[in-house]
């Protein structure tokens, strides 16, 4: 039995009928990790030690008997964006290239509390800006259905991870579709959550009014899992929401299910349009109401989120100046010499082009042109889905208008890249749930089907899509 090949479910009533220990188990994912992430690339650093530790305890806990957390003994590996207490965290950066968190993120914590075991940081792209994990200052992330093809971004090594089970489960964050997209491209599961539904407290932040933490798991099950231990109430994070998730009976039977007719348009691969169709009709097939539903903002949503999302990072990312912590070149004549030294050499091209289209956007003159008029459009963007949630009870659409493209083949070109999200950042824009699942492949490369819901209606997203995963 190849240990690294269970999920969360299965391992846990492995370890309860003592089939395995925590030990065996974290050994089994520590050695796939040493024989196949030399080429796949989706981890920046192995925690070794701390996962052996992690186990032995999860071991002395379960010998005790009786009900232990579903998470404890099973290993898990963590978005390098994520802070874990002791060890590096780099967000993929050389201004971070020895950086060790001193403390736990609130979701390691509850991670901790459960019992879990951490076997390594993911890599990303380069503070998680990017689709192809291409833009990471340390590796590229390979697919691990095909090795010539990008895995997407920028949790391509959480989902890279999970897909070649070097981890049973692991934490992405998606701020523009950085959780789905990968998953979809890696042919796993991601979840995007409902803003504030899980604490970004310890999250290396990208856009605060965007970023998310979230689950990418096998399946949907084991996804369900993981969210309902990282969500609730934060007192460290103020956008935190007091959210209790409960499980749902929603079925498809009867269910309201829309189609944007908007994600459905010029630009999306034949292949992947007939794949997401043929889900669609399943879920009629399986009783649910199929309603063509109008996004009419969607054709804003890129140009919303790139004048959002740099004005936020613009500001975030002033904190790397060469003094508190992080690359610091000491060798300038004043100040401002180590300002502009360690940031010129701390900091990769996509941050820097992101940095100067969010300095410009929110400056004097420019503000109420382009950030102000962003969020108005954001609030456009909003009400569609509200409307359409009026009519349905969830949104079915593509992930990607294609499936995973060949490394550097886009690498040049950054606004194809941007286009990438032209599915998953309207979501992120209204701040609601959203899951990817695999619904079929061309040829060996995986597509992902998105599942889209009302604010803290991720237990109708999961019930639903448990179903959906029997019949594909």
């Amino acid at each position: 039995m190849d240990l690294t090949e269970l999920t969360i479910t299965q391992a846990h009533e492995g370890l309860k009928n003592k089939k395995f220990s925590s030990r065996e188990l974290t050994q089994a994912f520590l050695d796939k990790i040493k024989k196949t992430d030399g080429e796949l690339g989706a981890f920046l650093t192995v925690t070794e030690n701390l996962a052996i530790r992690q186990a032995d305890e999860a071991d002395k806990k379960i010998a005790k008997g009786g009900d232990f957390p579903i998470l404890a003994g099973i290993p898990s590996s963590i978005k390098d964006s994520i802070m874990v207490k002791g060890e590096i965290a780099t967000s993929a950066s050389k201004i971070l290239e020895n950086y060790v968190a001193p403390y736990d993120a609130t979701v390691i914590e509850k991670l901790k509390e459960n019992g879990a075991v951490i076997v390594g940081k993911n890599n990303t792209d380069e503070f998680t800006m990017g689709v192809s994990t291409e833009n990471s200052a340390f590796k590229v992330t390979k697919n691990p259905h095909d090795l010539t093809r990008v895995a997407g971004g920028s949790s391509g090594g959480p989902a890279a991870a999970v897909a070649a089970s070097e981890s049973c489960y692991a934490l992405g964050s998606d701020t523009g579709g950085s959780i789905r997209l990968p998953a979809s491209f890696c042919g796993v599961v991601g979840l995007n959550p409902t803003y504030g539904s899980v604490s970004r407290y310890g999250a290396i932040a990208l856009a605060s009014s965007l970023d998310q933490i979230g689950p990418i798991a096998k399946n949907v099950e084991d996804a369900k899992v993981v969210f309902q231990v990282v969500s609730g109430k934060d007192p460290k994070d103020a956008t935190s929401k007091n959210f209790k998730f409960q499980i749902s009976n929603f079925k498809l039977k009867g269910a309201r299910i829309g189609v944007p007719k908007e994600y459905f348009a010029k630009g999306i691969d034949p292949e992947v349009e007939k794949i997401i169709k043929s889900a669609i009709e399943k879920a009629e097939k399986a009783g649910a109401k199929i309603i063509d539903i109008s996004l009419p903002s969607t054709e804003y949503a890129i140009a919303c989120y790139y004048i959002i999302v740099p004005s936020e990072a613009s500001a975030n990312l002033a904190r790397y100046d060469g003094i508190k912590y992080g690359h610091s070149n000491q060798h300038a004549e004043n100040l401002l010499g180590v300002y502009l030294k360690s940031r010129g050499e701390g900091f990769g091209p996509e941050p820097k082009r992101r940095i100067l289209l969010g300095t410009y956007a929110l400056s004097s003159g420019y503000y109420d042109a382009y950030y102000k008029k962003a969020q108005e459009v954001r609030e456009l963007i909003k009400q569609d889905f509200q409307k359409a949630f009026e009519k349905v009870d969830l949104i079915f659409s593509p992930v990607s208008p294609i499936p995973a493209f060949k490394i550097g083949e886009k690498a040049n070109d950054p606004l194809s890249m941007y286009l990438m999200d032209i599915y998953t950042c309207p979501v992120k824009i209204a701040g609601i749930p959203a899951l990817s699942m695999p619904a079929g492949k061309i040829g060996k490369l995986p597509v992902g089907l998105q599942i889209v819901g009302n604010y803290f209606e991720e237990n109708k997203i999961l019930a639903i899509a448990q179903e959906m995963e029997e019949m594909l």
